[in-house]
């Protein structure tokens, strides 16, 4: 199974980005091999759109698990419509936030942590 962690940089020592749609890098992983790989976020200066965006990149990738410090409402529609569980409130490393899932500490939402716009300058 593969789920995505939202990061700062592009391995497991990095820290999670807060953001979704406009995190710097997805680090996509399988939980029980540790094997994974790091994309390049380039939705993260869009005008516009990019929680939709990245939530369809994700989508694209078979992404079973979105970990994240926060995810907006139309992302968090992206997701959910790809049957995609999303659980935020996450911060460490990228490597701590994969070990809490495997550990059963961090639960997926029903619903966005934040507004419309929250990753962008002037978002709330």
């Amino acid at each position: 199974m593969k789920i995505c962690i939202t990061s700062q940089g592009n391995d497991l020592e990095s820290l999670v980005d807060p953001r979704f749609g406009r995190c710097a890098y997805f680090i996509i992983a399988d939980p029980e091999t540790m094997d994974f790989e790091a994309i390049d976020n380039k939705n993260a200066g869009s005008a516009g759109g990019a929680g939709i965006q990245s939530g369809q990149l994700v989508s694209e990738k078979g992404v079973k698990v979105v970990l994240t410090g926060n995810v907006g409402p139309n992302a968090f529609q992206t997701l959910n419509a790809a049957k995609i569980e999303v659980i935020t409130g996450v911060s460490g490393t990228v490597k701590d936030a994969i070990m809490k899932y495997k550990n059963g500490e961090i639960q997926p939402i029903s619903g966005p942590s934040v507004g419309s716009h929250f990753g962008m300058k002037g978002g709330t």
